[in-house]
Formats: C-alpha cells, structure tokens, sequence
C-alpha cells in the first residue's frame, strides 16, 4: 500500500484529544475540498507523531524528546514579550518537528484551556515564532476536549431525561452553555467529563456519533465559547490549503 500524500503532526495529551480533533478536522477536510472524498482520506492524510508510526506527541513528552534531540535554543522571549503558558513547550514541540526525519506538511497544535484564556496566546506566541515549514493549526478547547463534543449533542429520545437531569442538576444547559463546565476536579459538580458521561452513559460510539453526526454549521454554531468555532476555521484556513494547493506555510 502507497503512503498517504499528506503528513499531519498532531500534539495533544491524550488518545481521545486525537481523535476528537482529528474526526473533526478529516470532516472539514472532506467538506472543503472537492475531490476530496472520505472513502480517500487514508490514502492522502495520515496524522502522526515525531514518526509516521505514533499516533501522536504528547505534551508530557515534549521536554524530555527535545533533552534526547539535543534541541538548543529553547528558552527566551518571543520578541519583546515573555513567554505566555504553553509558548516554551510549544516551541519546542515545533522544533522537534523540524529536526524529524520526514517533516510532516502541517503540525495542530491541541490543547484544554483548563480556563486560563493565556494558554492560547502561548501557542500563538509559539506559531508566530519563525517561518516553520509547515502550516500551523491552533486548536484550544474552553475549557476540556468534552465541551467539544457536548457540541455536537443531540439527545435521542431515550436521552432527553438524563439531558434534563443533569441541566438541573448545573442550572444551566451542559450543550448550549458547555462553556460554564470549569471544574478541574474530575467529578466535580461542573465537570465537563462528568457531564458528557451522564449523557453518553459513558460510550465512545455515541461520543463519535456528536462529533461525525452533527452538521459542521451546528458545530460552528455552538461551538463559539468552547474554542470549536475558532479550531475548525483554522483547519479550513490553514490545513485545506495545504491539500488544495494554496499553502499557507508558517504563521
């Protein structure tokens, strides 16, 4: 089997950031471009880590990947301005790409907020650094990967009483207002893990279904305080143009 045109580096914390940001951005992918067809996608985009063969870079890895690179110049301002959170790891993210073996075409960048708004400025603060060579997507969910998905939630029958449940249950509807779920303790009352487990009964399938069901304009809709909005018109800015021709490269 040939290799796929086009190769995707993907940094994020966890298998189900990943997937969640990949699904979504395979989907405008298919959307904007013509020929696109998503019987094709294996064979003209793989999303990959520092080797085609990982999945993706973990943020918890960075550090310790440039140390064995030997990477140098990792620390510093960005211009006159010091480093916003994320800027420094994200750089070096970037760097480690540089220095692969087989540079990918274009690296997303996939982060929580964990309701610090500074975390996306640090990844621009990274973006903006130099001329990269390769584009650069930007996706920061307010404030956890789940708010993503609660995005695309529509309940079925059988799942309108546990949607109105836990609305009670926060006093306030966890699709249209994902944005207040800020908890950073896993089952906290506003926990955005814990809500979307109280209304997908904890299935992965059914998490898929909200993220591959749910037409991109409802995404783009509700998708505003939650960072969906911003992310997918990254990818269609930048990534669509890398496999359409019209490359964006850098910041």
């Amino acid at each position: 089997m040939s290799e796929p045109a086009y190769d995707f580096g993907v940094v994020c914390e966890a298998r189900a950031d990943r997937e969640t940001a990949c699904a979504l951005a395979d989907r405008v992918l298919v959307d904007d471009i013509d020929w696109l067809e998503e019987e094709l996608l294996d064979t003209q985009r793989r999303w990959r880590g520092l080797t085609p063969s990982a999945p993706f870079l973990r943020w918890a890895s960075v550090r310790e990947e440039a140390k064995k690179a030997g990477l140098k110049g990792l620390f510093g301002h960005f211009g006159d301005k010091p480093a916003e959170p994320d800027a420094l790891v994200a750089r070096r993210a970037l760097l480690l790409f540089v220095d692969s073996d087989a540079k990918p075409h274009a690296v997303m960048l996939i982060r929580d907020s964990d309701a610090d708004e500074s975390r996306r400025l640090g990844l621009e603060q990274a973006r903006g650094d130099k001329p990269w060579p390769f584009a650069v997507v930007i996706g920061v969910a307010e404030p956890k990967r789940e708010c993503w998905v609660l995005a695309g939630f529509d309940a079925k029958k059988e799942e309108e009483a546990s949607l109105r449940k836990v609305e009670q249950r926060l006093s306030f509807h966890p699709v249209r207002e994902a944005h207040r779920l800020t908890a950073s303790e896993h089952g906290a009352k506003n926990d955005a893990k814990k809500a979307l487990e109280e209304l997908t009964s904890g299935d992965l399938e059914r998490e898929r279904e909200c993220l591959r069901d749910t037409t991109l304009e409802t995404l783009r809709q509700r998708g505003v305080r939650v960072g969906l909005t911003q992310f997918l018109s990254e990818v269609s800015e930048r990534l669509v143009s890398v496999m359409d021709g019209s490359e964006r490269r850098g910041n």
